[in-house]
């Protein structure tokens, strides 16, 4: 069964609006070998790090929500430092009742004032 992951990326500071696109167009490719699918992905502009890593001080945040089984994220993770640009990578499971209830709490807020 695939889950639901959230995915937050750092990508080199260096990339252009085009590089961007084939960075997330890679990651979307590893995912599909694997046999997941990406859900939508969301770019969050350059920030810089709170301290340098590796000797950079800022990159290029996105947020890409991605189905994968389980079993598959250790390989993902593998395939990521090796074939793409992507400069980290940190991944939570996401639970799919709560965001589906997220849309409901809101209408009845908004109801009550």
């Amino acid at each position: 069964m695939k889950t639901l992951y959230e995915g937050f990326f750092i990508f080199p500071e260096t990339l252009d609006e085009e590089q961007m696109d084939q960075a997330i167009d890679a990651v979307k490719a590893e995912l599909e070998k694997l046999g997941g699918s990406l859900e939508n992905s969301t770019r969050l502009g350059k920030r810089s790090f709170a301290r340098p890593m590796k000797k950079k001080k800022a990159g290029i945040y996105a947020i890409i929500m991605f189905r994968l089984d389980g079993l598959k994220i250790g390989s993902l993770k593998r395939r990521l430092k090796l074939s793409t640009n992507v400069f980290r990578a940190q991944f939570t499971k996401k639970d799919e009742s709560a965001l589906s209830a997220a849309p409901e709490a809101v209408a009845d807020e908004t109801r009550e004032a």
